[in-house]
C-alpha cells in the first residue's frame, strides 16, 4: 500500500466534523448557493492565486459537487480581473483545451473535474498531454473525507473508483490532499513536476472538505518564478566532441524534432545548418517549427512524410544530428537504420528520448538552445563554419500527386483542400490536424508561406498579431504516440482563448467530429475565432483505407451522412458546405477571420483518396 493510500485510510477513521462546516461555522450543502456573508479565505482561493503567480488565465473544466469550492474562487477570481474558468462541454475536452492553451502561450495547462466520472472522463486528454510532453495541472474533486469508504456519492479514492491509481500511470505526479496543510507543499511539487524535463502532466485528488478549509491568508509562501526557472546549464566537454564531429563531417543532415525543447531553439538550429551548409528535415510534429519555403529544407521524415527527405538519409551522410526528437514510430521512420546507425548524434534534454538511439555514436543530453547556441559559438571561435550558398533552391518535388494537390476534380480532393488552406489563411494561423487521416494530409501537403517574412495580415493587425505568444510549438500541431481522436478539436480552443489575436484553424475529419465536436459551443460561448475544417467522407477514413491496403475485412468503418452545416447552424454558427475547388475559392475568408465566433466547414472530399500512411501499414506488418 502506498503512502497516499495509507493517508487516505487514516483520515476516513480520523476525519472531523469540523471539514464540513463553512469558515462562518454553518453547515453547508454541495452544489447549495455561495453565501453571501463570505469573507475569509478557502484552500481553493489559494489554489487560484498560484495560478494566477503563473499567469495563468483560465481554467477549463465542468463543474460538480465535489470541486464546487474551486469554482467559487475561479468566480472571486474573475470579479477582481484573475483566472476565470472556462465551461467545456465534456471533461475531455476541458484537458485537450488545457492542452491547447499550453502550447499557445507557454503557461500551464490547467484543467478539472469533479469525482468519479468527471475524473475518468478527463483522463484521456491528461493521458495524451503525458505522452507529449505537455505541461497541465489536472485538478479533481473527491467527496469530504469523513465519508471516505461509506460508498459515498461518485467516490473514487482507495475507497472507491481509484481514481488517484488511473492518474499515477500518466502523470508526472498524482496524489490526494489529505489535511489542509499540504496544499502548499504538494501544489508547488505538482507545479515543478509538470515543468521541468520530462514536462507533462501532474494530478492533484482534494477533497471538498479541504478545498473549503479557511485559511489566514491567500498570498503563497513559495515564489514560483525561481522554482521553475530554466537551468541554461550546458557540459562543455560533451559539446566539444560534437564540434569535433561536426567539423569532420564533409556532409550533415538535420533531423529537428517537435514540441517546447525544439520550439525554443528553432532559430539556433536553423542558424546551425546555414553556417554548415545542412540539409534539414524534420519530425511530422516539427513540420510547423519551420519554413517549409527554406532552400535547405528536404521535408518530413517519418510519417506521412515526402521522398526527398527518405532520399537525402538514405545517401548516407556523414553525420545526422537528431536533436529533439523521441525516435518512436512515427519519428523515426518506424525505427528506420537510415536514421538509427552510427551515423547518429542525438541531441536532446529528455532522457528517455536519448534512450531509443543506444548505436548512436554520440549522445548530447542538455537543453537543446544552449548545446545549439554553444556549438555555434565554438564553430565561430574556430572559424569552421562554411558560409552559406544563398543561390541554392529549395526544389519543388516535394509533394507526391502535385497533380491531385492542384486538381479541380468535384468532389474535391483532399490534397487540394490543404493546398487551398496553405493560401487562404492569414500568415500566422495555427494550424490543429485531428488523428486520423487529418493528421496525414497535414502533415504532407499543409505548406503554408513562412510568416516570417510575410507582410502583416489584416487579421493580425485588427487583433494584436501575436503579441501575447509565449508558446513554441509552431504553426502545425499534431500528435504524436499517444493520439486520441477529437484531440485538435478542444485543442484549438485552448490555444484561440489564450491567443485571441491569431486565427486557429481546426482540421479534422467527420468521425473525430462526431465524437468531441460539441466543443465548437464553446468557442462560440467564448467568442474565438476558430475555423472548424471537417473533412467529410462518411467513414473512419483511416481505418477504411487500412482495412483496403492491408486485405482485411471491411467492416466497421462506415458513418452516417450528416450535414454538420445544419447542426452549427443549430448552435448559431455559420457553416457551408464544401463540394468543390470552387466552393472554396468563393468562400470570403477575411469575413471569416474578422467573425468573433467560429465558422464551421463541412468539406465533401472524394473518400477514394488514399491518405499517405504507408508507414503505419509497414508497422502492423500489414503492408503490401
Amino acid at each position: 500500500m502506498n503512502t497516499d493510500e495509507l493517508q487516505c485510510r487514516f483520515n476516513v477513521a480520523h476525519g472531523s466534523v469540523n471539514a464540513f462546516l463553512h469558515p462562518s461555522g454553518s453547515p453547508r450543502s454541495d452544489g447549495g448557493p455561495v453565501d453571501s456573508s463570505f469573507t475569509h479565505p478557502e484552500v481553493a482561493d489559494l489554489i487560484v492565486a498560484y495560478l494566477e503567480q503563473l499567469g495563468v488565465e483560465y481554467v477549463f473544466g465542468v463543474p460538480g459537487g465535489a470541486i464546487e469550492p474551486l469554482y467559487n474562487a475561479l468566480a472571486r477570481s474573475e470579479r477582481r480581473g484573475g483566472p476565470r474558468q472556462v465551461l467545456a462541454r465534456h471533461e475531455t475536452g476541458a484537458a485537450f483545451m488545457a492542452d491547447g492553451y499550453a502550447r499557445e502561450t507557454g503557461k500551464m495547462g490547467v484543467c478539472c473535474a469533479t469525482s468519479g466520472p468527471g475524473a475518468t472522463n478527463l483522463l484521456t486528454g491528461v493521458a495524451c498531454a503525458y505522452d507529449n510532453g505537455v505541461p497541465m495541472l489536472a485538478i479533481t474533486g473527491q467527496p469530504a473525507l469523513p465519508s471516505f469508504g461509506k460508498k459515498a456519492l461518485q467516490e473514487s479514492a482507495c475507497t472507491g473508483v481509484n481514481t488517484l491509481g488511473m492518474f499515477r500511470h500518466c502523470t508526472r505526479y498524482d496524489t490526494l490532499i489529505s489535511h489542509a496543510d499540504q496544499i502548499e507543499s504538494k501544489l508547488v511539487n505538482a507545479l515543478m513536476r509538470a515543468s521541468k524535463a520530462p514536462r507533462g502532466p501532474s494530478h492533484l485528488s482534494i477533497p471538498v472538505d479541504i478545498l473549503r478549509t479557511p485559511i489566514e491568508s491567500r498570498v503563497p509562501s513559495y515564489n514560483l518564478s525561481s522554482l521553475l526557472h530554466r537551468a541554461a546549464l550546458v557540459d562543455d566537454t560533451l559539446v566539444r566532441a560534437l564540434c569535433d564531429e561536426v567539423k569532420r563531417a564533409r556532409r550533415m543532415v538535420i533531423l529537428i524534432g517537435g514540441g517546447h525543447s525544439c520550439g525554443e531553439s528553432i532559430e539556433a538550429i536553423i542558424k546551425l545548418a546555414e553556417m554548415t551548409d545542412s540539409r534539414f528535415v524534420t519530425s511530422p510534429d516539427g513540420k510547423g517549427l519551420v519554413n517549409t519555403r527554406h532552400r535547405l529544407y528536404r521535408g518530413v521524415f517519418g510519417f506521412a512524410g515526402h521522398l526527398t527527405a527518405d532520399a537525402l538519409l538514405q545517401d548516407e551522410p556523414d553525420l545526422i544530428l537528431a536533436i529533439g526528437t523521441s525516435l518512436g514510430e512515427w519519428t523515426s521512420g518506424a525505427w528506420s537504420t537510415t536514421v538509427l546507425n552510427q551515423r547518429l548524434v542525438h541531441i536532446d534534454s529528455s532522457e528517455d528520448h536519448l534512450l531509443r538511439s543506444p548505436m548512436a555514436r554520440l549522445h548530447v543530453r542538455g537543453r537543446i538552445r544552449s548545446v545549439c547556441e554553444r556549438l555555434i559559438e565554438m564553430l565561430v571561435e574556430e572559424h569552421t563554419a562554411v558560409e552559406a550558398k544563398i543561390g541554392l533552391k529549395n526544389p519543388d518535388y516535394m509533394l507526391l500527386e502535385t497533380g491531385k494537390f492542384v486538381s479541380n476534380a468535384s468532389p474535391i480532393k483532399p490534397q487540394r483542400v490543404m493546398r487551398e488552406l496553405s493560401r487562404h489563411c492569414p500568415p500566422s494561423t495555427r494550424f490543429f490536424a485531428d488523428a486520423g487521416n487529418s493528421t496525414a494530409w497535414a502533415i504532407h501537403y499543409l505548406q503554408p508561406h513562412d510568416r516570417r517574412v510575410a507582410r502583416q495580415h489584416g487579421y493580425e493587425a485588427r487583433n494584436g498579431g501575436d503579441k501575447r505568444r509565449r508558446g513554441d510549438a509552431g504553426w502545425l500541431r499534431v500528435l504524436m504516440d499517444f493520439a486520441p481522436m477529437g484531440w485538435a478539436i478542444g485543442a484549438a480552443v485552448g490555444c484561440a482563448r489564450g491567443n485571441p489575436g491569431c486565427p486557429v484553424v481546426c482540421i479534422t475529419g467527420d468521425g473525430s467530429y462526431l465524437m468531441n465536436g460539441q466543443e465548437i459551443s464553446v468557442a462560440e460561448a467564448e467568442k474565438l475565432t476558430v475555423v472548424f475544417v471537417i473533412l467529410n467522407d462518411g467513414a473512419l477514413g483511416m481505418v477504411k483505407h487500412g482495412q483496403r491496403l492491408a486485405g482485411a475485412e471491411r467492416t466497421a468503418f462506415q458513418l452516417p451522412a450528416v450535414d454538420f452545416r445544419m447542426q452549427a447552424e443549430s448552435m448559431g454558427i455559420p457553416g457551408h458546405i464544401i463540394r468543390s475547388p470552387e466552393d472554396m475559392d468563393a468562400l470570403d475568408m477575411d469575413a471569416i477571420f474578422s467573425r468573433k465566433g467560429p465558422t464551421l466547414l463541412d468539406v465533401r472530399i472524394d473518400g477514394e483518396e488514399v491518405p499517405p500512411m504507408n508507414l503505419r501499414m509497414k508497422t502492423l506488418g500489414t503492408e503490401n
